[in-house]
This record gives C-alpha cells, sequence and structure tokens, in this order.
C-alpha cells in the first residue's frame, strides 16, 4: 500500500494516505474502503507516524487523506499532523469531510490553525440518484446550500444506473460553480454498484479533455493520485 505521494501537477502538494477508524457515516451503498480502517488506536497512531515522517515540505500545500473523514482519525494522529504542519510551515491543508460534519469543519480548521479546503463527496448532483441509489446521506437540495459548507465536491461518473444526461450537468456545476472539484471514474469494487463501462467509454472520449482544465482533478483510477493500491 503506498501512502505518500508527490503531487506535482495542476495543484502541487504532497498527500498521504492514514490509517482511521471506520467512517462514522458508512452507510454509502458504493463504498468498501472498510480494509483501510481499524479500531486498535495504538496499531493507527504507529502507522500513521511513520507514513507522515515522510512529509518533506516540498510545497506549501499538504493533503491528508483516509478511509473516511479526517473527523475519524485518533486524536494522537490529529496531534501529529498539526505537528508536521507546523514543522514544514504550510499554509493550506487539503481534507476531507461527510456532510454530516458540516456543522464541525471551523472546529478542525481552529484545531489544526490552518486554511483547510474542505473536499466532500457529493457523487452526484441529481438528488435521486445521489440519495435513494448510492445512499449516500448527503441530502442538501442545491449547489448554494452544498457551497455554505464545502469548498470542493468530489463526483463519479461511469457507474451502472447513471445517465449521461446526469453526468454532463454534474461536469457543467463543478467546470462552472466551483474553485475546485475532484471527479472519479468508477472502479469495480465488490459493492453491489457496478460501474458502466459503456458509459465509462464515452465519458473517456467526450471528456478527456477535462485533463487539461486547471481547476479539475480527474482520477481515471483510483489510485491516481499515487496513494491506495
Amino acid at each position: 500500500m503506498d501512502r505518500y505521494n508527490i503531487i506535482k501537477e495542476k495543484f502541487p502538494r504532497e498527500i498521504v494516505l492514514l490509517k482511521s477508524r471506520p467512517c462514522a457515516y458508512g452507510k454509502c451503498a458504493f463504498c468498501d474502503y472498510i480494509g483501510d480502517n481499524s479500531t486498535n488506536v495504538e496499531e493507527m497512531n504507529q502507522l500513521n507516524k511513520e507514513v507522515l515522517s515522510n512529509v518533506k515540505g516540498i510545497y506549501d500545500t499538504f493533503e491528508v487523506i483516509n478511509s473516511g473523514n479526517i473527523f475519524d482519525l485518533p486524536k494522537e494522529t490529529l496531534t501529529m499532523i498539526k505537528s508536521t504542519i507546523d514543522e514544514h510551515e504550510f499554509k493550506k491543508l487539503f481534507a476531507e469531510a461527510h456532510w454530516i460534519y458540516r456543522n464541525h469543519l471551523d472546529k478542525m480548521r481552529n484545531r489544526l490553525e490552518i486554511d483547510i479546503m474542505f473536499k466532500t463527496g457529493v457523487e452526484s448532483f441529481d438528488y435521486d440518484f445521489r440519495e435513494k441509489f448510492l445512499k449516500k446521506g448527503a441530502p442538501f437540495q442545491s449547489v448554494e446550500e452544498l457551497k455554505k459548507y464545502f469548498d470542493s465536491p468530489c463526483i463519479m461518473v461511469g457507474i451502472k444506473g447513471q445517465t449521461k444526461e446526469m453526468i454532463k450537468r454534474d461536469i457543467d456545476i463543478v467546470l462552472n460553480q466551483f474553485d475546485h472539484a475532484t471527479v472519479n471514474v468508477y472502479c469495480e469494487n465488490t459493492t453491489i454498484i457496478k460501474p458502466d463501462p459503456k458509459l465509462k467509454e464515452w465519458f473517456y472520449e467526450e471528456y478527456k479533455w477535462l485533463d487539461d482544465v486547471n481547476h479539475l482533478e480527474v482520477l481515471w483510477n483510483n489510485t491516481d493520485f499515487g496513494v491506495g493500491d
């Protein structure tokens, strides 16, 4: 498992994949990222200490991800993140949080004493597809409501049951209404939610040019940030 990498394109930063408790929400129908979670706090902290020791302070931006939310990390690991931020004088942190934490984001900003760009898994701006099919648990009603809390949406494309029209609308939203977004091409996993190969092929042919859009990061494979397996 690769847990440290340097991202040199678009938003240059160092990125670490840490181990955390199981996701506090944990009901998304498409997610099987439970294998990297743990309830052994000592084990988590030891591994996370080793991973964080790789950070060099190459850029002024740093990203922390885990199989869940930054709020799922042990408090000792959060203290280590704070020390890493201070040691390397980072100016900005990228982190992810589920909709359920929308009223707690400033608490994390204050705890780590850094400007945090909070990503959140939106998956789709189509309400019924997001909530009834994907079981996302992020029942915001509009883009404006989402933007009250979060800075950067993560969307998914290429899911069986998704339509071209849904994808076109989602891409239009992230292109025109956010300063940063991540587009994830859905990959096969162990859940009942399956990829649609024809839709993925269409998306590649139709939207390969998104690679040249400065404020969008497209993950054609879920390890394109250089971490994970």
